[in-house]
């Protein structure tokens, strides 16, 4: 059982390792944000197409499920397209560290769907995450756009991440990971046609490009989502939760090595991240400090 979970362990910190590679492919591949993500979700549907064949799994959903995964389609869309905005007019580290402000959009927007009550802590928390993110904003101007830009994928990934919250307990992950790539690539797909950007030299990406298109879309995006599920099988949400957390920290090492100066980054800038990540791993703590203490009381409760 140990040894079980120590493989999963290892197995998670590599899926970490691999979503903070999205960060580094989103800097090397050329084309624009918009094409980029269209690219990544069609292929990435594709790859778990195969998978659903494999697994002999069924698609079969209802009408009201299909307008909820449709709109969470173009949630997950719209936040990858911002996301990788954020990279190409900045860099990876600013990208990485304001996307790590989404547990506390998550804290916020949270208690609108499952109808409880924001706690006192999160504010607390949140405001120190915006004087972090001020630090950042006020002395190293020339990413403000890129700031704006993660502001609105983090966000946005919080949204869909509360939405798929309420998903999971009705449809496996497989299934609404299908069904919400699929129609985000109908959205992009949508929007490029009445905007006339579908032309010849969309379909010109040079062969580099490709290479990283796959990677993404394979390894990045249908491998990592599928080993996430079946890691959460045999760890605890609290691990998880502290080990994606890394994320940022695994990217910006990945992008100083690949990059070099470009993301080299003034000493404000690296205090502002250190406020920003070091309250991002004090709101994790403090919520598994609650959640057991909860269960602690609920355990009293029922004994009484």
């Amino acid at each position: 059982m140990l040894e079980n979970r120590l493989k999963n362990y290892l197995l998670l910190h590599l899926i970490v390792f691999i979503w903070g590679f999205t960060a580094i492919l989103g800097a090397l591949i050329t084309i624009d944000a918009i094409p980029l993500v269209w690219y990544r979700m069609l292929l990435a549907v594709i790859f778990i197409f195969l998978y659903f064949l494999l697994k002999k799994k069924k698609f079969k959903i209802d009408t009201k499920t299909i307008v909820r995964f449709f709109l969470t389609g173009i949630i997950i869309a719209l936040h990858w397209i911002f996301f990788f905005k954020a990279i190409k007019v900045s860099n990876v580290s600013v990208a990485l560290v304001t996307m790590s402000t989404g547990a506390f959009f998550t804290s916020l927007i949270e208690p609108v769907f499952f109808k409880r009550n924001i706690k006192p802590v999160e504010i607390i928390l949140g405001l120190l995450v915006i004087a972090g993110l001020y630090i950042i904003f006020n002395f190293e101007s020339q990413y403000k756009l890129g700031i704006i830009y993660a502001l609105i994928a983090s966000f946005l990934g919080a949204l869909f991440a509360v939405l798929n919250g309420l998903f999971i307990k009705k449809h496996s992950a497989a299934t609404i990971s299908f069904y919400q790539l699929l129609f985000g690539v109908v959205f992009i797909t949508i929007y490029l046609f009445f905007s006339n950007k579908f032309s010849a030299d969309f379909f010109k990406i040079p062969t580099i490009d490709w290479l990283y298109l796959l990677l993404l879309s394979s390894v990045c995006t249908a491998y990592a989502f599928i080993a996430s599920v079946k890691v959460m099988k045999y760890l605890s949400p609290y691990t998880v939760m502290l080990t994606i957390n890394l994320e940022p920290v695994y990217a910006i090492i990945l992008a100083l090595l690949i990059f070099g100066e470009k993301e080299q980054m003034g000493t404000t800038f690296y205090l502002g991240a250190f406020i920003v990540l070091f309250v991002v791993l004090l709101n994790g703590i403090i919520k598994n400090r609650l959640s057991l203490k909860d269960k602690f009381k609920q355990k009293v409760g029922r004994k009484k």
